[in-house]
C-alpha cells in the first residue's frame, strides 16, 4: 500500500507553527508495514489543496489528511475533498447533536459556524473525535482511501490510535535501526558503506545530524522477527567496517552514553568550559539521575578569566574533587575564512594523575554546540 500524507495549514508555510504531525503519522505508517511515498504541505486556499488531493489520488491508495477542519472559513479539507469527489456536504443530525453536547457540558456558546464540523457528504463516515470538536472523515471509492483527520497533535494521535491504525493493521511491519557516529565525514561514510547502500530491503541510508552521522538500517517483512534478523545481518557488516566511530543506536544520546559510562565505573565527573558557553553543562545536567556521577561545574568567562584547557581542568579536580575532571577552552584563529575557532579540550584523571589534550578546529557559528559534542567524544574514548 502506498501512502500520502498532505498537511493542511498556512501557519505551516509560514513557520508560525512546525509540522509534527508528519513525522509521528510516518513513524506510526512504517510500524504498521505501509510505504509512505510523499509528503506536501499546502495553505488554506481550496484550489491548491484540491490540486493536491487530485495528484494523491493519482499516485496513492492510502490519503491522510490533517487541519482544516474547524468551523472557520478557512477550514477547507471538507470543502476540497467534497470537490474532488463531486459531492455536496450535509449537516448530519447525530453529529450536531454530539456538538451541541459538547459546548453544553462546558457552558460555552456555540456559534453557528460550529454546524460545519457536523457535515458529511454521502461516501465519508465519520470518525469519532474524542478530544476535540471536529470528526474525522473516512472515504473509500474503488482502491482509494481518504482518511481525514484534524491538526491539533493531541486529537490526531488520539484519533489515530483508537480509530484508525486499528483498521489498517497489515500483515507486514517496517522496522528501523540507527547507527551513530562521530568524527567522520558524511562523504567518507558514504563511501566505506558503498556495497550496502544499493540494496532494496534492508535499505542503508547515511545522513549527517547535530550530534555526528547516522546510518539507518530499515527492513520491511512479514513480522518483527523476520524484520530484526534482515537488520542484524546488515548491522554486523557496518559495525565491522564502522566500528570505531559508532558511540551508540537508535535513542541513546552522546550525554547519556557517557552517564552510563561513568555510572558502570564508578565514577564521577566535573568540568569547567568556556567556548561552548554553558552547553556541555546543559546536556549532561538533562540526563536523568546526573546527580549520582556529575559533581558540578564551571564556566568562566575568557575574556575575563583567560585559561588553557588544562589549567581549567586542573581548577575543576581542586574544586570538585571528581574523579574525572574535563576543561574545555578555544580561541578564535585570525584570517581564516569563513571563521574559525580552535577548541582544546583536556581531561584530567585524578586517579593517575595523568592529563590528556586535543584540540579540533571548526566553524565560529557551531562552535558552542559542535564543541560540546566534541568534549563528550573525547570524554567518552576513555570510558569505553
Amino acid at each position: 500500500m502506498r501512502a500520502e500524507i498532505i498537511c493542511v495549514g498556512s501557519e505551516l508555510l509560514l513557520g508560525d507553527i512546525a509540522d509534527t504531525n508528519t513525522q509521528y503519522l510516518a513513524q506510526r505508517l512504517a510500524a504498521l508495514g505501509i510505504d509512505l511515498h510523499f509528503s506536501t504541505s499546502v495553505g488554506d486556499n481550496l484550489e491548491r489543496l484540491l490540486d493536491c488531493l487530485r495528484r494523491a489520488m493519482g499516485r496513492s491508495d492510502l490519503i491522510l489528511t490533517t487541519g482544516g477542519l474547524g468551523p472557520t472559513d478557512d477550514d477547507l479539507t471538507r470543502e476540497a475533498i467534497a470537490a474532488l469527489l463531486h459531492e455536496t456536504p450535509v449537516v448530519n443530525e447525530k453529529l450536531a447533536d454530539e456538538l451541541r453536547r459538547f459546548f453544553e457540558l462546558r457552558r460555552m456558546e456555540m456559534t453557528p459556524n460550529n454546524l460545519k464540523q457536523a457535515s458529511l457528504i454521502p461516501s465519508a463516515r465519520a470518525i469519532p473525535n474524542r478530544r476535540g470538536t471536529a470528526p474525522g472523515w473516512c472515504i473509500s471509492t474503488g482502491t482509494r482511501h481518504i482518511i481525514a483527520m484534524p491538526g491539533p497533535p493531541g486529537e490526531l494521535h488520539r484519533m489515530w490510535e483508537e480509530e484508525i491504525e486499528p483498521r489498517l493493521r497489515r500483515d507486514a511491519v517496517i522496522r528501523s535501526r540507527t547507527l551513530k557516529l562521530f568524527d567522520i565525514s558524511e562523504s567518507r561514510v558514504d563511501v566505506l558503506l558503498k556495497t550496502l547502500t544499493p540494496a532494496a530491503n534492508p535499505t542503508v541510508a547515511v545522513y549527517a545530524k547535530q550530534d555526528g552521522i547516522y546510518v539507518r538500517i530499515t527492513a520491511k517483512a512479514r513480522n518483527d522477527e523476520a524484520a530484526w534478523t534482515s537488520i542484524a545481518s546488515i548491522e554486523t557488516q557496518v559495525r565491522d567496517i564502522l566500528g570505531g566511530f559508532i558511540w551508540g543506536s537508535d535513542e541513546e544520546t552522546q550525554e547519556s552514553v557517557i552517564a552510563a559510562l561513568l555510572r558502570s565505573h564508578g565514577l564521577t565527573l566535573a568540568l569547567g568550559e568556556t567556548i561552548t558557553g554553558g552547553r556541555l553543562s546543559a546536556l549532561l545536567t538533562a540526563v536523568p539521575g546526573n546527580e549520582g556521577w556529575f559533581l558540578g561545574s564551571l564556566i568562566p568567562v575568557a575574556h575575563v578569566h583567560p585559561l588553557t584547557a588544562p589549567a581549567l581542568a586542573e581548577q575543576v579536580e581542586e574544586l570538585f574533587k571528581p574523579d574525572i575532571a574535563l576543561g574545555v577552552c578555544g580561541i578564535r584563529l585570525a584570517g581564516e575564512e569563513p571563521e574559525m575557532d580552535e577548541i582544546t579540550i583536556a581531561i584530567r584523571d585524578r586517579r593517575t594523575g595523568a592529563t590528556r589534550t586535543t584540540s579540533h578546529r571548526m566553524r565560529r557559528d557551531r562552535v558552542r554546540t559542535l564543541g560540546a559534542y566534541y568534549a563528550l567524544h573525547e570524554l567518552r574514548r576513555p570510558l569505553d
